[in-house]
């Protein structure tokens, strides 16, 4: 008896939650609404995005311009840009002539750690958000996304230490690019780190040359001279290295220098590695970072906050390729972009 009282009881509270869940507003037959879709759709209507990178016409602005482009028009809102074409004194008259326009968000690729710093700050308390892409200035915006420069050194670094230690020259040779850029100034410092730990290594050149490839060519082709023993080297930037790739070959030491460089990881790269033109390969993969970069615009615009309220940053993870590692997809190619 007593089970039976204990399952109509049972029945009992089954049949109000029952009764409840059918009266509730927020359970019906014709399903649920998601709280969140609603500010995720709008959240880029009618917003205006400029991207004012160091220049346009070269792998990385193309891709980031690709990705982020498709997804802002995709949700509403506009894309534009500005191509200073690696004139900083463009880019920062560009700057200032947006600031007094005020676009809702600017994503921003930095010549060097100083030029725009103070334009980005104006930017921020003029109320528009700023995101700051693979080379961010001294003072920190909304967001920067980009590689973590840091570690990028420490692979290249590391990289030469496995190839150049006993029973070679343990010479090396450093290619940067412009020296105030935060390519340069947060790479430089963890690659001579790592070295100091191996005395076997050696740097016997550490110059500029300002992202030109005529230039590295130049520089590598002198140091080649003056030290034809020479073991590796490490270039800043893929479209600087085959300048010195180029010296290499010229000197006929292709495969007998080490070369060790970084970019976005474009076709050109996996072209060069299976050429032997490059050794091995820093990737921050661009179309990644473009996707980081979507992630951010939507998560500042949902978020309602003003411009220089929070600040965090998305580092790109690397990927390490040689020869050996290459496959279908490695790279992305600029030729299979959207063109709009």
């Amino acid at each position: 008896m007593a089970r039976h009282k204990t399952i109509a009881a049972l029945l009992t509270g089954l049949m109000l939650c029952t009764g409840f869940l059918l009266s509730s507003p927020a359970a019906t037959a014709d399903g649920l609404t998601d709280p969140g879709l609603a500010p995720y759709v709008t959240a880029l209507k009618g917003k205006k995005v400029v991207f004012l990178p160091v220049a346009m016409g070269f792998d990385l602005a193309e891709g980031w311009t690709s990705g982020v482009r498709q997804m802002v028009k995709a949700n509403g809102g506009s894309f534009a840009i500005r191509d200073p074409n690696w004139s900083t004194t463009a880019e920062a008259q560009a700057l200032t002539e947006l600031i007094s326009e005020k676009p809702d968000l600017i994503i921003v690729h930095n010549p060097d750690v100083q030029s725009l710093a103070r334009l980005n700050e104006k930017a921020e308390k003029a109320g528009i958000y700023v995101i700051q892409v693979n080379m961010r200035s001294s003072f920190s915006t909304d967001a920067y996304v980009g590689a973590n420069w840091q570690k990028v050194g420490e692979a290249e670094a590391n990289a030469l230490v496995r190839k150049c230690g006993a029973g070679t020259s343990g010479k090396v040779a450093i290619v940067q690019g412009v020296l105030t850029a935060a390519t340069s100034v947060y790479q430089i410092g963890p690659i001579l780190k790592v070295f100091s730990q191996h005395p076997e290594i050696k740097v016997v050149s550490n110059q500029a040359a300002d992202w030109d490839a005529s230039k590295a060519k130049a520089l590598t082709t002198t140091v080649l001279q003056q030290n034809p023993d020479l073991c590796g080297l490490i270039s800043f930037w893929d479209g600087m290295a085959v300048g010195s790739s180029a010296a290499i070959r010229e000197a006929g030491k292709t495969g007998k220098v080490y070369v060790v460089t970084n970019g976005g990881g474009e076709q050109m790269a996996c072209d060069n590695l299976e050429s032997g033109n490059f050794d091995e390969y820093v990737s921050f993969d661009v179309p990644r970072q473009a996707s980081d970069m979507n992630d951010a615009i939507k998560m500042l615009f949902q978020s309602k906050e003003p411009a220089g309220s929070v600040k965090f940053s998305l580092y790109t993870p690397n990927k390490i390729l040689t020869k050996a590692d290459l496959k279908p997809g490695s790279c992305w190619s600029m030729k299979n972009l959207p063109k709009s």
